[in-house]
Parts: structure tokens; sequence; C-alpha cells
């Protein structure tokens, strides 16, 4: 299929994006191989139903890697394909929690279900004593992307990101102490049940509670702000990727020898990380999850990806290529 004319016109050799889509395709691939070859569980749906076609899929799956990867580096398609895949995750994920709770079994993980609520990924271990792979999984992504979770991984946040888009102008909600309230609750409840032995039930009606009032935070508060507050102001894990995210050594720098505070920058931010007195400092504030929009909307090119030791462009190139390899393999193996 590669070497037919069409796509060798469509996909020549020396497009910019070559090189981070030809990465993107090995990784993946190599990655989602480890996982086919010593994962016991049969991780790849194709698996399920085939045996033997999962490599058929990791295949597929390096392939959309790559061209994702080339949508996104191409400043004129990068915020449109971000919200894309993002979206097509999310509808992919609950899609299959969906298929296996109307009975087809192979669509579910293991069959074991949880609630897809983001703060159990560190309230439920806190609850359970055990089972701590999504902590885990959480903190190997905040090690290779930082807070980027939160604009490319996550299975909710998408439903936040279309929320905010009731309005075709970001508006601005930061709300710090409510934030760092609501998740020493969170995490503060989960020890409680924990230590006093409350069972499952009450426990995971709590978590329902929870969870359903983050729709509704989504629904209301995000659509009439235009910006993601379930994201920068009601999750637990949005603010652990963030201060956690600091360890990362990706960063959004603005050049303030070419900024001009036109904020164009502003316009396009979900996550109300860009006020004038955060672009006069050069930078976005704690909510910045490196999504990359300002970077390709600002009118005069002084918004890139930093990365120590590296130039702006190769740091946006390596961004790219993890971030992207890591959603390709998300879509692979992500189910509950």
């Amino acid at each position: 299929i590669l070497l037919r004319k069409k796509s060798r016109d469509r996909y020549p050799g020396d497009l910019p994006s070559a090189g981070i889509s030809t990465w993107v395709f090995f990784l993946t691939a190599g990655t989602l191989s480890m996982i086919q070859l010593k994962v016991p569980l049969n991780m790849l749906l194709l698996n399920r139903f085939v045996p033997g076609f999962g490599w058929l899929e990791i295949v597929a799956l390096a392939g959309y890697g790559a061209v994702v990867a080339a949508r996104i580096y191409d400043h004129k398609t990068q915020a449109k394909w971000r919200i894309r895949v993002w979206h097509l995750f999310t509808i992919v994920f609950f899609g299959q929690l969906i298929l296996g709770l109307l009975g087809f079994d192979s669509f579910l993980m293991t069959g074991k279900l949880h609630l897809p609520v983001p703060a159990l990924i560190a309230a439920g271990p806190i609850y359970r004593g055990h089972e701590f792979f999504m902590i885990f999984l959480f903190l190997g992504t905040i090690a290779l992307v930082g807070p980027a979770w939160c604009s490319h991984l996550c299975y909710i946040g998408a439903w936040d990101d279309a929320s905010s888009r009731s309005k075709k102008v970001p508006g601005y909600y930061r709300n710090d102490p409510i934030r760092i309230a609501i998740t020493v609750l969170v995490i503060g409840m989960a020890i409680l049940l924990r230590v006093f032995g409350v069972g499952w039930i009450p426990g995971t009606i709590l978590a329902a509670i929870f969870g359903l009032a983050g729709v509704g935070v989504m629904l209301i508060f995000s659509r009439k702000k235009g910006t993601m507050v379930h994201c920068t102001a009601y999750c637990p894990i949005g603010l652990f990727s963030n201060t956690l995210g600091k360890l990362n050594p990706f960063r959004i720098r603005i050049d303030l020898g070419g900024c001009t505070s036109c904020m164009a920058c502003a316009r396009v931010c979900r996550y109300s990380s860009l006020t004038l007195e955060d672009i006069q400092a050069g930078r976005p504030s704690l909510t910045c999850t490196l999504c990359g929009d300002c970077i390709t909307d600002c009118p005069h090119n002084t918004i890139h990806y930093h990365f120590p030791g590296l130039s702006a462009e190769t740091a946006r190139k390596l961004f790219i290529v993890l971030v992207v390899t890591l959603h390709a393999v998300f879509l692979g193996v992500a189910r509950i």
C-alpha cells in the first residue's frame, strides 16, 4: 500500500514530518510488540477475536500514529488534529465499556469493572491498599510528557474540552483554593474509608457521586465559562498532573523580545493559563498542559516548546514523538 505511486506522492520521504512519523511508527510498533509478547493477558482487541491478528493491529496503530504525528507537526492542523484524536480516544474507550456492559466481554480488560473517574487513579489504591498500576501508568506519562496527560491522554478530559467549546473564545476561570480543597477532600476521604474499614459499596457510591458531579461541572461551568473548569479547578488528577509535571523538563516558553502581548495565545487557551501577567512573565501558569495550541496560533512565532539542551524545533519534535506514541499505544490497549 505504501509503495503505490499515490501513496509515495502523498507521503514523500522529504516531508518535514517524515522523521517524527518514522520515530512514532517504530516506537509504537515496538511498545505494542513488547506488550503482545510479554503480557499474559490479551491486550490487543483483534487478538481476542482472531488469535494472531494482534500483529496486524500493531501495524495499523503504528501507521495511524505516523499519520497523526505528521498532522500535529503541521502548524496549520496541529490544534484541530489534537482535538480530533483526543476525542477519538474517548469514543473508543467508552465505546468499549458500553459494549462490555451490554454483554460483549471481549471489549473489557478483565471483566472486573471500576468507575472511570480520573480521581480514582489516586484515591482508589489509597482506599484498597493495592492495585497501583494506574498510578504507575500516570506517573510514567508524567515522566515522559509532563502535564500533557490532561490535554492528550485523559479519557475524561475530552468531555470537558467539548463542553468548553460551547463558546468560540475561551473565558477565564482559576480558583486554586477550591482546587486544593477538593483534592485534599478526595484523598482524605479515601484514607478515612480505609482506616474505618468502610465496604466497597459506600465507597463506590461516593466515587459515583463525585464523578457525576464532575460531569455537572463540565455541563454547567465549563460551558458557561468557555474554559475547562473540570480539569483546572475540580479534578484532583489535574492538580497532580500540573504540579508533578514540573518535575518534567518540557516547558512552554514565550520569547518576550518578539512578543507584542496581542493576546492571540490567550484566545485559544482552554486551560486559563495565559493571562497578561503570565505572558509578560514569559511562561504560562501552573494550569498549562503543554497542549501547544498557543504555539500554532501565535502570529509572531514567539511561543515554543523548551527542553534543556535542545533547540525549540527539536524540543517540539521530541514532544510530538513521545505524546503521539503514547496516544497510539493507549488507543490500542486502554480499556476498563
